[in-house]
């Protein structure tokens, strides 16, 4: 039985199918998603949507969509499907479709009269590519497949209109055609594995729009040219491959490139089969020798907090050891550039955030619990050299006070945590001050480096993070801790925040907590009971005046809900291990619990992945990026918890 599998009641069902789409990614940041109707419903999707580093730091959807048309005996059946002004569809390729299937790669089953056709979409993990695979499964008389591919060349984040400057001439390449809409951008290539004919007939499509942009208050409308079409026959049991990229390709090979890219594919078969082929779509190679993890669909690029947070559930949580080292060895060298003031090279973004290399350092850590001995081999010198940066106080906002070995951040007039929202150019939540989950950070690194110095035979540095190490447990006891017994989120000089949020999980999830477990067991009581949804964890309880479950309404009540309700996966992450470790194997039936809602995700939003965050009560809907780094990392780390506890015998729980 099909796991990702949509039958023609739901295919036809335009208020299911257009919310509902699917994402293809190969290495070199560029990407392939629209929704399962095939109905482009945001200005973000395309069929080849692409990075143009001489040209920007954005993404370009170069090719927007194809509309094929089945002929037989003169009459016209337009699979295609397009949203225009006044709420019309057209054409209504989608009352076509038999079937949608996503386990292997996105495939569409089509039937028109005595025509069965199945279309199979592919992107090149090796080369800004799409290919689609046409088969003719069955037809009573001959017939002929027509091609009209919509072109954008334009940012992802903005729309174009008809105008005057558009090339549009185009050459003959081999069983295809190149052309380029503006001067400074790379040709499309659009190729087939058998000679076709172009009917040039230039021609702008106006007014189409984008049904979820416009429900989100953004810009919806463009016009997208067609430059013509292609026709060739198609016998039954043939294959046709359709290839778009922005190079030139021997038509001879795209059936086995086809297949060789086919083979690679691991089936979406189960909610940790569609996780493990998610986190390979954040992979980043921008050039060979360097390895990042993008943070995310469709408009982020590669961010060191997310990176550091995403790394070991998107390598180590699936068994890709290799890829921690390739990633994390990418990543020091900008580290390493920040913290000597050398010039940076952009390609990792907000390195200079406060908690950024306490971050690094907790991913280090979960490698460490993996392969001691490669990390013995590796990484003690880079560990230590972090530590006395951050003890030295070199770091621009991040500060070792000297009375109470915390460190202070100043969060006042920039985001400075996770919680990263700007209005009007201040944080929507301006935690500043001793933040709790960076002390829990720290504390954290400070015993974690303990640890390796003493196993390193590094006695001086072993006697120095023991003793500040123990200095913050007792300080962080007595700044967080308050008499309701939940964590303070921040305190800023005399300010105790008193806001209920999950930033104190931390405190208990990290693998060296200040707490002991009575206040352990209080800070998950009060994050069980106040902030747990179900789909993620509440950025604030309910209880608070600023609470906000939804995201919606303007764009600026829309970025104040962002940390003031709504729910994120990527915290259930640190909440099961806090779960699990206080609770262990009696804690299991509500972690099971919290995937088995999770899995119902896998159908919604961009199947087969999870979202940024979603709506923090009824009906749960997904927000953000619709394919995020950390939520699918931190699923897939809880994953692997749940399953070591199941593994265990059982231990006693003493509270």
């Amino acid at each position: 039985m099909s796991y990702l599998k949509f039958d023609r009641s739901l295919m036809i069902n335009l208020e299911y199918s257009l919310y509902r789409s699917v994402l293809r990614t190969n290495r070199k940041g560029a990407y392939q998603n629209t929704s399962i109707s095939g109905c482009n419903t945001s200005k973000y999707q395309g069929l080849l949507v692409m990075p143009i580093p001489y040209l920007d730091d954005e993404n370009h959807v170069i090719l927007s969509s194809v509309d094929e048309t089945i002929i037989q005996h003169g009459a016209e059946f337009n699979l295609g499907i397009h949203k225009y002004s006044g709420d019309i569809f057209y054409p209504k390729g989608h009352q076509y479709i038999r079937e949608f299937n996503c386990d292997g790669v996105p495939k569409t089953i089509y039937r028109v009269g005595g025509v069965l056709l199945s279309k199979e979409n592919m992107f090149s993990s090796r080369e800004n590519r799409l290919m689609i695979r046409y088969k003719l499964i069955d037809a009573h008389s001959p017939t002929i497949i027509r091609f009209k591919p919509f072109l954008a060349f334009r940012k992802a984040s903005q729309l174009t209109r008809e105008n005057d400057q558009v090339d549009r001439s185009y050459r003959q390449v081999e069983n295809g055609i190149s052309t380029c809409m503006y001067s400074g951008y790379p040709e499309l290539f659009i190729q087939f594995n058998k000679k076709p004919e172009f009917i040039y007939h230039p021609d702008w499509y106006r007014g189409i729009e984008y049904i979820q942009d416009q429900q989100n208050g953004d810009s919806y409308q463009e016009d997208l040219y067609v430059p013509g079409y292609f026709e060739m026959s198609i016998e039954k049991d043939e294959e046709i491959i359709l290839s778009a990229s922005d190079i030139v390709v021997d038509t001879s090979i795209l059936f086995d490139e086809f297949e060789y890219e086919l083979k690679k594919r691991t089936p979406r078969s189960n909610f940790y089969n569609c996780l493990r082929n998610s986190s390979h779509q954040f992979c980043y190679i921008p050039k060979n020798g360097e390895t990042y993890l993008l943070a995310g669909y469709p408009w982020f690029k590669v961010r060191a907090r997310d990176l550091f947070i995403s790394l070991p559930g998107s390598t180590l949580a699936v068994d890709r050891g290799d890829d921690f080292e390739k990633i994390m060895d990418s990543a020091i060298p900008h580290l390493m550039d920040f913290m000597e003031e050398k010039t940076l090279k952009n390609i990792i973004k907000q390195i200079d955030d406060p908690d950024v290399l306490l971050w690094a350092i907790w991913a280090l850590q979960q490698y460490w619990k993996e392969n001691k001995e490669a990390f013995k081999a590796k990484y003690p010198p880079f560990l230590f050299f972090v530590m006395n940066y951050i003890l030295a106080n070199k770091h621009p906002n991040l500060k070792v006070i000297k009375e109470t070995g915390l460190v202070f951040t100043n969060g006042h007039d920039v985001a400075v945590s996770w919680m990263n929202a700007m209005l009007h150019g201040k944080p929507v939540v301006p935690r500043s001050g001793y933040l709790v989950e960076f002390n829990a950070l720290w504390y954290n690194a400070l015993c974690f480096a303990e640890e390796i110095a003493e196993i390193m035979g590094e006695m001086e540095l072993t006697t120095l993070f023991q003793e500040k190490a123990e200095i913050v447990r007792h300080t962080f006891v007595s700044t967080f801790v308050n008499e309701a017994g939940y964590l303070y989120d921040y305190v800023d000089n005399d300010h105790s925040d008193i806001n209920v949020r999950p930033n104190m999980i931390f405190a208990v999830s990290l693998d060296y907590s200040p707490l002991e477990r009575n206040r352990q067991k209080s800070v998950i009581d009060y994050v069980t009971k106040e902030l747990l949804s179900n789909c993620g964890i509440r950025t604030l309880s309910p209880k608070s005046g600023n609470f906000r479950p939804h995201y919606t309404g303007s764009m600026e009540e829309k970025t104040f809900a962002y940390f003031n309700g709504m729910a994120f996966p990527w915290l259930f992450g640190p909440y099961i291990e806090a779960y699990l470790k206080v609770f262990h194997k009696s804690g299991l039936s509500l972690a099971d619990r919290i995937m088995v809602a999770m899995e119902g995700e896998m159908q919604n939003d961009c199947i087969g992945t999870i979202s940024e965050m979603y709506d923090s009560t009824p009906p749960f809907n997904g927000r953000g990026g619709f394919s995020f780094a950390m939520s699918v990392a931190e699923l897939l780390r809880a994953l692997k918890l749940i399953k070591a506890y199941k593994k265990e015998p059982q231990k006693g729980v003493t509270i």
